[in-house]
């Protein structure tokens, strides 16, 4: 009985915490020539303790990723490995985050892109800013 109630609190205290489940809404990506689409997105996330395991799928008429995400945070940095399956691209993800809120960077050969993302309660922000064919994101989640 203590080793449950042991991992039920240190689950409850993890970075990631609150995370869990799937979520889905809409927002804006901007393209390299100025351009701005209305994309609708899902995302699903899977906790694990330290680490989590996320997918974030947007599509606009024109436009469309698929990100993966596997990270782990410990002592509020966060770290681990990023794919992009519609472009065929992937690397590392580097940052600090606890309690829902993080600021990483992806990083991959000739890309890099700066992540923000913030979750209260069963709201989720998340922003993308690179220097690429995409430009920018910003996506407004729901539970």
């Amino acid at each position: 009985m203590a080793a449950s109630a042991a991992s039920t609190s240190h689950a409850q205290s993890s970075a990631f915490a609150g995370m869990a489940g799937t979520w889905s809404g809409g927002g804006t990506v901007t393209l390299d020539d100025g351009s701005s689409e209305r994309i609708r997105c899902r995302a699903t996330y899977k906790v694990f303790g330290p680490n989590m395991e996320m997918v974030l799928t947007c599509a606009s008429d024109a436009y469309k990723f698929n990100l993966a995400a596997a990270v782990a945070a410990a002592g509020g940095e966060v770290s681990g490995t990023w794919t992009e399956s519609s472009r065929n691209i992937g690397g590392t993800i580097q940052g600090r985050g606890a309690h829902g809120s993080f600021q990483v960077v992806a990083q991959a050969a000739g890309f890099a892109a700066n992540i923000a993302l913030k979750t209260s309660g069963n709201k989720q922000q998340i922003a993308l800013r690179a220097d690429s064919q995409f430009r920018a994101a910003n996506i407004s989640l729901s539970k």
